[in-house]
């Protein structure tokens, strides 16, 4: 399985203006592409993710907490947990690994 950049922003937005596209899954892991425009209406997911920032700049509001983001950056982002982009750069683009069960690894016992 491969996912190409290109490929996967030419398919946003979405048929109902969504900013984000499910571009690989096997088993329970599923990479999206994501990229908001002028906020991050995003709720808590079942399951746990990360985001790996590919272009633009901005703040990451998780947990209590404000971390700046950019390229290069990796996020892990526990299920459930509240969190959203903030006061990111037009260009903003992040790739969305979800993974595991509802309520995350730590919910295996």
């Amino acid at each position: 399985m491969k996912a190409r950049l290109q490929d996967a922003l030419a398919q946003l937005p979405g048929a109902q203006g969504e900013r984000f596209r499910r571009v690989l899954a096997h088993g329970s892991m599923s990479v999206e592409i994501y990229a908001p425009q002028g906020t991050d209406p995003q709720q808590p997911h079942a399951q746990d993710e990360l985001y790996f920032i590919v272009s633009g700049r901005g703040m990451f509001h998780s947990g209590g907490e404000r971390h700046p983001v950019g390229p290069g950056d990796c996020l892990f982002v526990p299920a459930g947990r509240e969190h959203r982009f903030e006061e990111f750069s037009n260009d903003f683009v992040t790739w969305v690994v979800f993974w595991g069960p509802p309520g995350g690894e730590g919910a295996i016992a």
